[in-house]
């Protein structure tokens, strides 16, 4: 039984993690609710993504009309092109060929997908549902995603669990990917998570109550 236990637990650990940051432009300021949120979540995400070497995949949506990834956001992205896609799109779903054909692969395990974006009952829904269709494991951080009508978000998050995703927090799965204390790159994340502190608490007690 103990075994069984463990075996359970280690398959929920985030294996092969990559970040995908979906559609935080900046024609969505003003449309967004509570945008400012969700780009301080993004950018946390990104910064935790460089310390741990996740790859980071960036979209945006139509940037001809909509504009370009927010400010924010691009300037922390890491300058190794290799560390990092983006791709314009007008598909919906991230899971676009430019973008797909860039995927690390490992014949093995399946990628642990962590998402942040909007709109989260549009774009982050049909890229979540793409990419459990492939097999891949979902983590949407509901304090990282929303909608121009708050009032869409508790539906979405509600039905991506029911189809398999894992909906959490940006705090929670820190500490799921280093797990110990003694893991290399846990004094660095401690101190994102101690940096970012103010912003995670009003995010998560704005976005999480609905």
């Amino acid at each position: 039984m103990f075994g069984e236990m463990m075996l359970t637990l280690s398959l929920l650990t985030p294996v092969n993690p990559v970040l995908f940051v979906c559609d935080v432009q900046e024609k969505f300021r003003t449309a967004i609710w509570e945008f400012p949120k969700v780009i301080s979540t993004s950018a946390k995400m990104v910064k935790a993504a460089k310390i741990l070497n996740i790859p980071i995949f960036c979209t945006t949506q139509n940037a001809a009309r909509l504009g370009a990834t927010v400010q924010e956001i691009t300037s922390l992205l890491p300058t190794d092109e290799s560390a990092k896609t983006e791709v314009d799109k007008t598909a919906f779903s991230m899971m676009v060929p430019e973008l797909q054909a860039q995927l690390p692969t490992n014949p093995t395990a399946a990628l642990s997908v962590i998402v942040v974006g909007i709109e989260t009952h549009i774009c982050v829904t049909q890229t979540t549902l793409d990419l459990l269709a492939q097999g891949h494991r979902v983590y949407v951080l509901a304090d990282g995603v929303s909608s121009c009508n708050a009032g869409e978000r508790p539906i979405a998050l509600n039905r991506l669990a029911r189809e398999g995703a894992i909906v959490t927090t940006s705090e929670s799965l820190l500490f799921e990917l280093v797990r110990d204390a003694k893991d290399p790159n846990f004094k660095a994340i401690a101190g994102l998570v101690k940096e970012t502190k103010d912003e995670t608490k009003v995010a998560v007690e704005t976005f999480c109550k609905l």
